[in-house]
């Protein structure tokens, strides 16, 4: 989704790429722009529940242990098969960009600000499932696929930021 915004707020002009995901170049950008009073339009992307975990994570350079403790599958990998079933063969240890396919090109023509997103997963290779049926994961050496993006935020409060305790 994106959204624009008006004169409600200081807002840095745009982000370059690859900066955009450091958060202390963004912090500073917002700073000076409200210390100069400038009041700019603003357009973000806006996105839900980014699941780059189970199947996805299986497909990048750096996959997690396939295990999965849910009572439908008990491995990541498949979720991949199910899906080479429905759209034919998908390659594994793909570029970072991959996951996103044409929707990376429509963001990009969109040329949004910045870029946020609910990441509806965990970042971790380590821990425990809790006992609560699903449980999503991607490992941490995969977010490059984050920032290949350009995503500038991402929201983790949702109820699968602990999914694999608090380690």
């Amino acid at each position: 989704m994106l959204a624009e915004s008006r004169g409600s707020a200081a807002c840095p002009s745009p982000s370059r790429r690859g900066e955009e995901g450091n958060s202390s170049f963004l912090t500073k950008r917002i700073a000076a722009a409200a210390i100069d009073g400038i009041l700019r339009s603003m357009r973000l992307f806006l996105s839900g529940d980014v699941m780059t975990g189970r199947g996805i994570d299986q497909i990048l350079p750096h996959p997690n242990d396939p295990a999965i403790h849910e009572d439908y599958l008990k491995s990541a990998a498949d979720y991949v098969a199910l899906a080479e079933r429905a759209s034919g063969p998908i390659p594994r240890g793909v570029p970072p960009a991959y996951i996103w396919g044409d929707a990376l090109a429509e963001i990009e023509r969109r040329s949004p600000d910045l870029r946020i997103v609910n990441l509806e997963t965990a970042l971790t290779a380590r821990g425990r499932p809790e006992p609560k049926g699903i449980n999503y994961r991607m490992n941490p050496a995969n977010v490059a696929c984050l920032t290949a993006a350009g995503i500038g935020c991402c929201v983790l409060a949702n109820n699968h930021v602990l999914d694999w305790g608090e380690d």
